[in-house]
């Protein structure tokens, strides 16, 4: 039997997960977008409005920088092929943030990739559901933004 204090210090480690797992499952603030391999336009682009309250390291971890929305930004069903990458990026004229939760379950988060635009390139994509949040640094602050998506990935 576990000490007391260990037992509750794991119920109250229990909790927040429980609570955040809703979170990304939530219906997307400014959207679905549903693309395959070799989409036009491209970029396609979302406007979105950028922040929030949560800060995005309790979702994506330690490399997830900024505050975001509970519900994520943009949903991306995508279905890879034909061997393209995909590149998702967010601009904004504020410092903000890209918060991805990927098909696999796991996170991808950028903060600097061009300047203070944050974006990433995946070079094998999954085809799936990526679940997009742009974050920003003034918590509680929402700034517009821009979220970008690409299989033509920066030079």
């Amino acid at each position: 039997m576990l000490p007391r204090h260990i037992a509750a210090l794991l119920a109250l480690s229990v909790v927040p997960t429980l609570a955040l797992a809703q979170d990304f499952n939530r219906r997307p603030s400014f959207g679905t977008v549903n693309l395959s391999a070799n989409f036009a336009p491209d970029p396609t682009t979302v406007n979105v409005t950028a922040g929030g309250t949560l800060p995005a390291e309790r979702l994506g971890g330690s490399q997830c920088l900024g505050s975001i929305a509970n519900a994520p930004d943009v949903r991306l069903n995508y279905r890879a092929g034909q061997g393209l990458p995909l590149y998702l990026s967010a601009a904004s004229r504020a410092d903000v943030t890209l918060v991805v939760n990927l098909p696999d379950g796991t996170w991808a988060c950028n903060d600097d990739f061009q300047g203070t635009d944050p974006g990433l390139i995946f070079r094998r994509p999954q085809s799936g559901q990526y679940d997009i949040w742009i974050g920003h640094y003034d918590r509680g602050s929402r700034v517009p933004a821009q979220l970008r998506i690409s299989e033509v990935p920066p030079n």
